[in-house]
């Protein structure tokens, strides 16, 4: 029983970073974009965001590359299961596929709005990788504390370009509030989606990996991360 208890968290967990992490590099795309629209002379903020969307490439590959040794694809999880998703639909009102990128571009408030949101998830992010990597399933599997060990080296400069930008932009930093709603994504997730997830027998597989029609390069360049 603690076996198979060990084995469905894992795959749980494998699957909802595996979705967060493509759901990040594609949406820094955007993100991208409107720096670059905005800021085409910031060659340093640019670099560190596309440095922060390299990573977030990386990281996906080497939870795709978790599963392809186990021999198995992914659980389908959604949209309900990542955090960036949410934090968007509250402090925007609507989907990420939905945000209106000219309209980020035009407003400094939007797009401060944005950096805060970012900045937030990626905080959030490193703080649950120290926490897993305490966790008794997790540290069952080696590969896996390996691919956490490497997240949590890179975190801390994803939320620095952000951060860096309201600071250079005179903006204000998260208030209280944000910081609760940041809370309630995260409680949301681990006691509500989770455990709901975790208890439904009738999750399919997916049938392909969500990069399947990115267009990104060949993996195996990537792949050395999780031996290094």
């Amino acid at each position: 029983m603690r076996a198979w208890f060990a084995r469905r968290y894992l795959d749980l967990l494998g699957s909802i970073y595996l979705y967060n992490e493509h759901r990040g590099y594609t949406a820094i795309d955007r993100v991208l974009e409107a720096v670059r629209a905005r800021s085409p002379d910031d060659r340093a903020l640019i670099a560190m965001i596309e440095s922060h969307r390299a990573d977030e490439r990386k990281h996906y590959v080497m939870f795709r590359r978790w599963f392809e040794r186990r021999g198995i694809m992914p659980l389908k999880v959604g949209r309900k299961f990542g955090h960036i998703d949410r934090f968007v639909e509250i402090m925007f009102g609507r989907t990420i596929d939905r945000l209106d990128t000219n309209e980020v571009i035009a407003h400094d408030d939007l797009f401060e709005r944005l950096c805060r949101v970012i900045a937030l998830t990626e905080r959030r992010g490193y703080r649950q990788v120290e926490t897993l990597l305490a966790n008794s399933h997790v540290r069952s599997d080696p590969v896996l504390v390996r691919i956490f060990q490497i997240i949590r080296k890179d975190e801390p400069s994803h939320w620095a370009p952000y951060e860096q930008w309201l600071r250079d932009h005179a903006r204000r930093a998260p208030r209280a509030w944000e910081r609760m709603v940041d809370g309630f994504i995260h409680s949301e997730l681990l006691f509500l989606k989770l455990p709901a997830l975790f208890l439904n027998p009738f999750v399919k597989r997916r049938a392909e990996w969500p990069d399947a029609h990115d267009g990104e390069p060949s993996l195996h360049p990537l792949l050395a991360a999780t031996r290094a």
